[in-house]
Formats: C-alpha cells, structure tokens, sequence
C-alpha cells in the first residue's frame, strides 16, 4: 500500500506548516450566527428536495462574503480564521434536529404499517402515530419534549467526545507512527484557496479555478434547482427541465435486463467528485456495476432474484433484489473488505515505507504551538462519554442486557477504531465491520430473551473514531491551533441547535413531508424505510423477514467474492483503491449516479491530467469547492422564495 503510486500523489500534496494559530476571534462568532441562521434552512430545504445539501457550498459562500467585507473594512481573514469559518459550517450543516423530520416520517410510513411495526416504535423517537402534534405538523407540543431533549443531549455528549478517542488515535498514528495520511491535503486544499482571495491575490490560479467552478455551479444550479422551485409555486405544475433524482428507465428495460434498476442521474456535482476521487475507486464502482448488471439476469432466472417482477421500479427492484440476495452478499464483501483491512494493518507494522517511526515519548510531548490536548484529558473525555451513553442506553432500554453496552464501548469502539486509523493513515480507507451492531441486538434477543426494536434507536456506543484522525490532520496541515477549534465548538453548538430545531418546524409546516414539494424525500424515503425497517423485525417474535432475506451461503459468496477478487488484484499489481471501488459498485445503492461520475474521472485522467499536469491534483478538488458553493447559492435563493411565498401564503387576514 505504501508503494501505491496514486495514494503517492495525494500524499505530496501538502506539508504540515511550521507554524500555528488560532483564528478565533468576532469574525468566528458572527460567522457561526449568519452560517446557522441563513445557510442552514438552505442546506437542509435541498437535502429534501434534491438529496444533497449545501454542506460545502456554505463554507465557501460564508468565508467570500466575509473575505469581501473584511476587504472593505480594510483588514483580512488569516488562513487561520477562513479554516474555522470551513469548521464551523461544517458543523452547522449536520442540522440533528432534521432527524425528527425523518422520525415522524417514519412512525406513520407505509413501510412500518406494512411491517406491522408501528406500534413498537418508542415514544422517545416520536409520538405515536395518533398525536394531535403529527396532524398539526409540530415540533412544539409536548409530545415531542421528550424526544427533543434526549437529542439535544446526545449531542451535547457528541461534541465533547471529538476530542476523546478520536485525538488520541490522531496522536498515536500521525506524531508516533508517522503515517501520511495521503487524502488529508485533498480536503485542506480548498480552504486554502480562499486564503489566497483574502491577500487580494485573485490572479492566483486557485482563486480562478475556484471562480470558474462557482460559475458553472450557479448556471446549473438556476435549471436544477432554482427554476423547478420558483415555477412550482407560481404555477399548477413545476417546470423540469432536468428530472429530480433521475431519469428513470427500468420500465424500459425490464424485458432485456430483468432485475436491473436503470437510470441516469444528471446532477452535474457526479461529474465534479468523479474527476477529484482517485480514478481506480471510480473504475472500480463502474467494474461493480458492470457485474451487478450482468449477474441480476442470471440469478433472476435461477430463481434467487424472486420476488423482482416486470413493472418495478428503480425503488421497488433495489428493494426486492435486496431482499432476496444483495443484503446476504454485501455482508459477506464487508466481512471481507475488513479482513483485508485488519491483514493490512498487521502487515504495516513490518514495513519501512511506514516512515521514520517515533516513540510513544511523543505521545505525551504536547506541542503548546499546536494547541495540543493531553493525552490523559483526551483519554477521560472518551471514558466520560462512552459512560455518559451506556448510562443512556440503561435508562432507554433495560431488557437489554447491559454488558452488550459495556462492550461496544470499551472493546469493539477502540478496536476498529486503531483499525481504521492506520487504513486512513495508510490508503485513505475507511474499514468497518458490517452487522456487528445488528448481530448483537440480534443474539441480545436469541440468547437473553430481548424482544423490541427500541434498542435499534438508543444512542449505543459503537463509533468508529479513525475517520476523526483525518479531521485533525486536515487542522494541522492548515496551521490551525486545536485551542481555536474548542472556542469554535462552544459557539457553534447552541447556534446549530436552536435553528436546526426553528427551521425543521418551519419546512414542516409548509407542506408534509414527504410530498411533492420536496421531491427527493418523496421518491426515496419509501426504500430507506424500508431497508431500515427490515432489519428491526428481527428482534421481534415469530418469523422474522430479516431472517427470511439473511442467506448464510449468500454472505459466504460474498466472503470468498472480496476475498478472491483482492487476491487477483494483488498478484496483477493493480492499484489497491480498486477492489474498494469494486465493492462499492456491488453496493446495490441506486446505480444511476455512476455514468456522471466515470465521465468525470476519465475527463480528468486523460484530459485535464494530460493537459495541467500533476497540478491538476490540486485544481480538481478547488473545481467541485466553487461549483458546490455556485449550487448552494442557487439552493439559498431557492430556499428563499419558497419560504417567503408559502410564508405569505399561509398568512391568516
């Protein structure tokens, strides 16, 4: 993996700077006030509408508007200050309370009707089905204080536990094992870009490459987004130019390619992230799909893919083929991606490409400019909060038998953790074992007599904190002190809060969700229902649909699958990311996103690599970060006239 070529690229990307500071100052504060308040409701209107929301776009329009009044003002944003404003908007735009839109989708969805499974959804993920606060749309009833303040304090814990496990991780694989962690630069890359605009250098090629992307974002972004929102609220019907989520062509094709879900997404921000992944995961994803596309007639007419029949849609055949063979297969490639993922990590520990390892000495040497955390503080947090959630886990469901608790937090959670960590370190990889969560609500309920699906919604504490070593790398190589990013922490968490919670009651109330108005959720929320729903019957009594779709000769196909096919890759030499990409297309997720997505990394292969060379390593990430922040600004627009228009609407004279 260290001899990898490609990974070789992203790794040279960027070097750690020499020197650090915090960046915190007003500016952040305002900044975390306009991202929460004006970006937010932005973000989470196209998550229902489109699928995506503006998560990077808001990073990039918060730091221009504040780049171009600090510009008026006669100063400038440090490097340091543009990296907590990206931070922050980050953070912003995971929106918790949004969830509460999906619970109360969930607790009157067809899926948990059909399931028989309504009644057993608990009280503290949403009321029961018969709530007044469900037929008011509403957030502020008391049927819902509950479930509102048991979010509001797994949050709370969440934001703590950043700076537990995670840091140590961080600690232990960047400062004593000295990995590269190759895809770090790629994501720091793009704040830096901005950093350039604030030093009023704007010939500097990152500002006009970020310039060009935000212009073709906005174009695009007018007749995908803006147009069918504004037509639909001044006329009958909403013009669409361009189908929201895709073209969908299964009805087509179902006679020559039975059990196949076809279609084509032409949401142009595929094209972008295809031409800045690495190039063998994406052809890898296109091998995968290839595969799936040619298997789903075969097992259809050897009577594995049963219950498909003409007529299908996209939804319905990837829920049935699911069903039938593709969830068994996929937890036999998951068990294998993470065998791979555990056989590399142990053979890393032999290898010299490694770098020139420290000693746990520096484990405990705190570098004050950095900001450091002690590791003994970082080390209580994660004993603190991984406590603070079995605590929870007792009080919400106590049938389950408490040691499973005990358990995810202090053996399995620091496991896979080091696992992951070395894999980001390493290849950029991100590993996890599938269904132990599920197996072991599954064996609480066999073996100890646990019957429910409450223990599907308690917040357990099974995390994988390798992904956070990554977040902290990306801090360092922006010069960024830690002490700047708790400051920004503590301002941002009230802010995200309260205006997650104001405008998820506000979209609600403008129409149900899901419903044509947001087409999105409308079209996709059936299946994820669904799949979700699926699984949780398996703690129930009886026979169980989980355990009529789980095939034990099915997960060993999947298994050997993985296995052998990395093996074939390994002795041809191929690129590792490949076999990742291969797995990723077997995912039977909605294929249709993957022709976009192969056209961009082909075009940035053999064209614009040929052409820019290896700087063009370093223009695509800064492409997708203009174009995402051109989207977004068409998403706000959006988002503005339909909040006004209804608002308007909905007024009582």
């Amino acid at each position: 993996m260290y001899d990898d070529k490609e990974l070789q690229e992203y790794r040279d990307l960027l070097k750690p700077p020499d020197h650090f500071e915090e960046g915190f100052d007003w500016k952040t504060v305002i900044g975390a006030i306009f991202i929460g308040f004006l970006m937010m409701p932005g973000s989470m209107y196209l998550q229902l509408v489109i699928g995506t929301g503006i998560g990077p776009a808001a990073r990039w329009v918060t730091i221009i508007l504040f780049a171009e009044v600090a510009k008026r003002s006669y100063t400038e944003l440090k490097q340091q200050e543009i990296f907590l404003l990206y931070y922050m908007a980050g953070a912003a735009m995971a929106t918790p309370f949004q969830g509460l839109l999906w619970n109360q989708y969930l607790v009157q969805s067809d899926a948990a009707r059909m399931l028989g499974l309504t009644e057993f959804i608990p009280s503290w993920v949403a009321p029961l089905s018969d709530s007044e606060s469900l037929v008011q749309r509403n957030f502020f009833h008391r049927d819902w204080l509950i479930p509102i303040l048991l979010l509001f304090g797994t949050q709370l814990i969440q934001r703590i536990d950043r700076f537990g496990l995670g840091y140590t991780l961080y600690r232990i694989t960047s400062d004593v094992e000295k990995l590269p962690f190759p895809m770090a630069p790629v994501g720091a890359l793009g704040t830096m870009a901005l950093a350039e605009s604030t030093e009023d250098k704007q010939k500097s090629w990152k500002w006009r490459v970020f310039s060009i992307g935000g212009m073709i974002g906005l174009t695009f972004g007018a007749i995908y987004v803006l147009l069918p929102t504004v037509s639909g609220l001044l006329l009958m019907e909403p013009i669409r130019l361009i189908p929201i989520p895709w073209i969908e062509l299964t009805h087509y094709t179902d006679r020559l390619l039975p059990a196949v879900a076809t279609g084509i997404q032409l949401d142009l921000t595929l094209l972008f992230v295809g031409m800045v992944l690495p190039f063998w995961a994406v052809i890898g994803g296109l091998i995968g799909v290839i595969i799936t596309i040619a298997a789903n007639p075969v097992l259809f007419r050897h009577g594995i893919l049963y219950r498909w029949h003409e007529g299908m849609g996209t939804v319905d055949t990837v829920f049935a083929n699911n069903f039938d063979f593709y969830m068994s297969f996929g937890i036999g490639l998951g068990l294998a991606i993470a065998a791979i993922g555990i056989w590399a990590v142990l053979r890393s520990f032999g290898e010299k490409g490694a770098g020139q390892r420290g000693s746990f000495r520096d484990l405990f040497r705190s570098h004050s400019e950095r900001g450091d955390i002690n590791i003994w503080i970082s080390i209580g947090i994660y004993v603190f909060s991984t406590l603070s959630y079995v605590g929870l886990c007792v009080w919400l469901v106590p049938n389950f038998p408490w040691i499973f608790f005990l358990g995810y937090g202090f053996v399995y959670t620091p496991l896979v953790s080091y696992i992951t960590a070395r894999m980001e370190g390493i290849a950029g990889q991100f590993v996890s074992l599938p269904l132990v969560r599920e197996a072991s609500f599954i064996a609480g309920a066999r073996f100890f007599g646990y019957q429910g699906i409450e223990i599907w919604y308690a917040p357990i504490p099974i995390h994988n904190y390798g992904e956070a070593t990554v977040q902290f790398r990306e801090i360092e190589l922006t010069g960024t002190s830690l002490r700047g990013i708790i400051k920004a922490e503590i301002v941002v968490f009230p802010v995200v809060m309260i205006a997650s919670l104001l405008f998820s009651q506000f979209i609600w109330r403008l129409a149900p969700i899901p419903s044509s108005n947001y087409p999105y959720a409308q079209e996709l929320w059936h299946l994820q229902a669904l799949n979700t729903l699926l699984m949780q019957t398996a703690t129930l009594e009886g026979n169980s649909l989980f355990f009529q779709a789980l095939r034990g000769s099915y997960v060993m196909s999947g298994l050997l699958f993985g296995l052998v096919t990395y093996a074939l890759l390994a002795v041809l030499g191929l690129p590792v990311l490949l076999i990742y990409g291969v797995v990723r297309g077997l995912g039977q997720s909605t294929p249709h996103g993957f022709i976009l997505e192969v056209i961009g990394a082909l075009l940035g292969r053999f064209f614009f690599l040929k052409r820019y060379g290896a700087m063009w390593r370093q223009y695509a990430p800064v492409l997708l970060a203009g174009f995402s922040c051109g989207m977004g600004l068409t998403g706000m627009f959006a988002m503005g006239f339909a909040l006004i228009l209804k608002s308007l609407g909905s007024l009582q004279y």
